[in-house]
């Protein structure tokens, strides 16, 4: 039977610092749901359709990247409007053709319910090929970051790890990340919020300052 979603589907699209929507649907490793990743990070995705070129490209770099992802604490959750058999067949092919197996559950969406609650499909457009999403969920059930693109450009799997782990840098010392950044890189202490913190600043660009971070590179490097 198709995937049924926990709870009514809302009409606004998700935004981020508000809390996911909550879902319960069938995959290839059994039913899932969102309060099944409670207490870890959670990489959503989404793609246009199964036995698709760049589709199957970003899962087998997902696939190969996903020890990285575990080391960061983030599971993953792929998800498409096809069906579970169609999820199956295209998993055991790419298996099969490429030497990769997916390590990760597969999510089918018949309905386009998911789809369409998470924004992956505009309201009235019955057409899936705007269906490639990303979403950052963090252990409290929190969207941290979205993405979405067109369905003929592949999605970088190593930003999103470097965006997980900025997203961690942050709620570990408080410090912005800057442009590029990556672990183990200097991040961006607050700004003053008075003139007497800025005058306390020991370089002129008071409102650009860096300080060193103590997160490992390894944790993100293949």
């Amino acid at each position: 039977m198709p995937d049924t979603p926990a709870e009514p589907i809302p009409l606004d699209p998700p935004r981020l610092g508000a809390p996911a929507i909550p879902f319960r649907v069938r995959t290839t490793m059994g039913e899932r749901s969102l309060a099944d990743y409670r207490g870890r990070w959670l990489l959503l995705f989404s793609h246009p359709a199964d036995f698709t070129p760049v589709c199957t490209s970003e899962f087998i770099a997902l696939a190969r990247a996903h020890p990285r992802f575990q080391a960061l604490g983030c599971e993953l959750l792929g998800l498409s409007v096809d069906s579970l058999f169609a999820h199956l067949a295209w998993l055991r092919a790419i298996e099969a053709e490429f030497g990769v197996a997916i390590p990760f559950p597969v999510a089918e969406d018949i309905s386009m319910a998911m789809a369409r609650a998470y924004g992956m499909i505009h309201p009235g457009d019955s057409s899936t090929a705007t269906v490639r999403g990303s979403f950052l969920i963090d252990p409290a059930g929190i969207i941290r970051l979205l993405a979405y693109y067109p369905m003929s450009t592949g999605r970088s799997v190593e930003e999103l790890l470097r965006s997980l782990a900025a997203l961690q840098e942050h709620d570990a010392s408080g410090l912005s990340t800057p442009a590029d950044w990556q672990p183990g890189a200097p991040a961006l202490r607050p700004p003053p919020q008075t003139l007497e913190e800025a005058a306390r600043s020991a370089t002129p660009a008071w409102y650009h300052q860096t300080q060193p971070t103590t997160r490992s590179r390894k944790t993100v490097k293949p």
